[in-house]
């Protein structure tokens, strides 16, 4: 029914907004900011509606469970609970048995959690294609970022069940997929090219994060990072919009403090930063863990033939055995993490516990069919860590006034950077939580080593280790091995512009401005390939010698990185990762002075849309 009626609430809305911006007429540019307003809103407004329903659910089952009353009222309620229902059932003998053993009762939450989050995911959302972040990932590499919307309303209820019954998952990735479903949802129906969907599912995505930490800046990264997989242009102005007016929205009713309330930072010595590279170390070896971990128990749980309902409701079990020893591990951890930043009292193997209990339970939730994220987990565990970290130090090296808190910080960042491989993403995030510039030295030390260590460690991130096990390789938010059934020869450019090495620089300028181009081919007067010329090679010989006219034989490059018609696109894109250049001369392979084509990223883009169309193909005929 709640999809039903979802269903008919969005057909309405936006069947009105269709006839709307039809009648309008706007251009292009307008009508997407527009759209990219709508998702940032409704991103806003569809995250801050799942925390009241995982907050509602977590304070009911869990309120107060870290403090002896709150524990005594919680389990005086699970014990009534679970004898009425044993009387209920005319199983008197029982109800009365439960009174010795009520002291544990409550711990069984997770447990019926589970089961609920199952029977929701085997019955109402069913099987899914594109499942978390990574299948966002996916969807938007190959599936031009068509996602089944129409599954928000119940994957948000199961997400909120998971969080609210104490798995151990965080809300920042449910929070993503319903930004990204709701910018999938406006772009497909309002029947938009595969591009514009893709930016759209992106700037949801960044709204979904700006909403979730309302944090902003550190959405727009994250969708540039992980989701698009490079710095575009193009999608650049429609993600930053909806990232903004997603954190407006959360603002103006929750507040301008970010997610996590940060004491100020302190550097007190430059005798610190050797003591964070360590710290980057221990995240780098934590992240490359909880990644593996991943990759483990996925395994584990798709061999294991057991009922698909059933599996969260057994890692439940295991989150409830824990959780009677430490109760931190409930929910999303987010008070324990202030009670680390705060400096609350807290001992070095309580810490450590904490951080390996999390590195352990989330890969076991998530694998066994928990709907919840791992970002959340990754910066409860980094706390952890580097608040554990920050006490030996103290403990080792009394001089240097070390404050453990400002470890903790900067450990959440590091051990986030080597789960989703995403540096940019964690600077910003820590940034805007401190809003302190002073913690930037510290953090970009930890962050690189960890990440660098992470990487070596384990090449896939915790996103992209579900796509790799699948057959999918991203590269810069294209697949690899998509790319390989594609060669340079369908997609090279044939109907090139040179230039001869004659020619003078003001030829070569204009030309470079008639035609639109970054850079073109050079041949000498043999009609050879010699080198590229460049407007950075242009300007460099201008300021060099301002005064004197050179030819473009003088300034352009002459080692080249080149093309061969007969390789794939993929061997080619690797090539230009080498290096990061915008195009690569086509040459014959018998002949690497015959210039026979020129193989430009818009080139590459294009190969990228016909091989996942051709192999769309090739799946619906199979099927």
């Amino acid at each position: 029914m709640l999809p039903y009626i979802w269903t008919k609430i969005r057909l309405f809305s936006l069947s009105k907004t269709i006839c709307w911006l039809n009648r309008q007429q706007f251009s292009e540019s307008v009508a997407l900011a527009v759209i990219a307003i709508l998702v940032g809103l409704t991103s806003g407004i569809g995250v801050w509606l799942f925390k009241q329903l995982f907050n509602m659910i977590y304070r009911y089952a869990f309120e107060g469970i870290d403090t002896p009353l709150g524990l005594l009222h919680r389990k005086e309620i699970a014990l009534r609970f679970f004898q009425d229902l044993a009387n209920w059932a005319g199983f008197d003998s029982i109800g009365a048995m439960l009174g010795s053993i009520g002291n544990w009762m409550i711990f069984f939450v997770p447990v019926i959690g589970g089961l609920a989050v199952g029977l929701i995911s085997h019955f109402l959302i069913g099987k899914e294609r594109y499942l978390g972040i990574a299948g966002i990932m996916e969807s938007v590499a190959l599936g031009g970022g068509r996602l089944p919307y129409r599954k928000i309303p119940t994957k948000t209820v199961a997400a909120a069940l998971s969080i609210g019954s104490g798995a151990s998952v965080g809300p920042a990735d449910p929070s993503v997929q319903i930004g990204a479903y709701l910018g999938s949802m406006f772009g497909q129906l309002l029947r938009l090219s595969d591009e514009r969907i893709r930016a759209l599912v992106a700037s949801g995505v960044a709204g979904g994060i700006a909403a979730a930490f309302n944090a902003p800046i550190a959405g727009i990264f994250f969708a540039l990072e992980i989701i698009i997989g490079e710095l575009n242009v193009n999608a650049f102005g429609i993600v930053t919009l909806a990232a903004v007016i997603s954190s407006v929205f959360t603002q103006a009713i929750s507040g301008p403090q970010p997610a996590f309330h940060i004491p100020p930072y302190a550097f007190n010595s430059v005798w610190e930063l050797p003591l964070y590279f360590g710290l980057g170390v221990l995240s780098g070896l934590g992240a490359a863990f909880y990644i593996r971990l991943h990759h483990f128990t996925r395994g584990i749980f798709d061999t294991w033939n057991a009922p698909r309902w059933l599996k969260p409701a057994v890692a439940g079990l295991a989150v409830g055995l824990v959780g009677m020893h430490l109760p931190q591990v409930f929910g999303t951890g987010y008070a324990t993490i202030e009670n680390i930043l705060h400096g609350k009292p807290m001992e070095v193997t309580l810490l450590l516990s904490l951080a390996l209990a999390r590195l352990v339970l989330t890969p076991v939730c998530i694998s066994s069919g928990f709907h919840g994220g791992v970002f959340a987990p990754a910066l409860f565990s980094g706390a952890a860590l580097g608040g554990a970290y920050g006490l030996v130090a103290k403990q080792v090296f009394p001089s240097l006034n070390i404050s453990p808190p400002a470890f903790a910080m900067v450990g959440m960042a590091a051990v986030l950077a080597g789960t989703i491989h995403a540096p940019i993403t964690s600077f910003i995030l820590l940034f805007e939580m401190t809003h302190d510039y002073r913690i930037i030295l510290p953090l970009i030390a930890a962050v690189n080593v960890s990440l660098f260590l992470s990487w070596h460690l384990q090449h896939d991130s915790v996103y992209t280790l579900g796509l790799t096990r699948k057959g999918i390789r991203l590269q810069r938010g294209r697949d690899i091995d998509v790319l390989e059934t594609i060669m340079v020869s369908e997609v090279m450019e044939t109907e090139i512009v040179t230039l001869r090495e004659s020619d003078s620089l003001i030829v070569a300028t204009d030309l470079l401005i008639r035609k639109r181009q970054h850079g073109l081919p050079v041949l000498n007067n043999a009609g050879e390939l010699t080198g590229i010329i460049t407007v950075q090679d242009i300007d460099r010989a201008q300021d060099d010698d301002s005064g004197i006219v050179r030819t473009v034989g003088e300034v352009c490059a002459r080692e080249l990185l080149l093309a061969y018609p007969d390789e794939t696109i993929g061997a080619a894109l690797r090539r230009i990762g080498v290096r990061n250049v915008g195009q690569l001369p086509v040459v014959a392979r018998n002949s690497l002075h015959s210039l026979v084509g020129l193989l430009r990223n818009t080139d590459i883009a294009r190969a990228y849309d016909l091989a996942v169309t051709r192999r769309a193909a090739i799946r619906q005929r199979t099927h």
